[in-house]
């Protein structure tokens, strides 16, 4: 998964100068990015504080890899019953 180049205040801050009523061209100008980037931290960001999004995204982390865990132990038990069941 690509990692952003910006910290979470970074984008707290961004959005809160879009809602105190910055033009979004200035903004996007200033950090570098694309419109519909700013678009997109709106859609998903929208209403948070700094620590909201540090532990969303702690949390989407940590989903990812209890998610890497049960594919590779479902994958684990499925190769183990395909020998048992050769077995018999």
């Amino acid at each position: 998964m690509k990692t952003s180049r910006f910290t979470e205040s970074q984008i707290v801050a961004a959005l809160k100068e879009h809602a105190a009523g910055k033009t979004s061209a200035d903004i996007c100008r200033e950090l570098g990015i694309n419109k519909n980037t700013l678009i997109n931290w709106k859609k998903k960001y929208s209403g948070m504080e700094v620590q909201h999004l540090r532990k969303m995204k702690e949390l989407e982390e940590e989903n990812r890899r209890l998610k890497a865990m049960y594919a590779d132990l479902s994958l684990d038990h499925r190769i183990l019953k395909d020998i048992v069941e050769k077995k018999l």
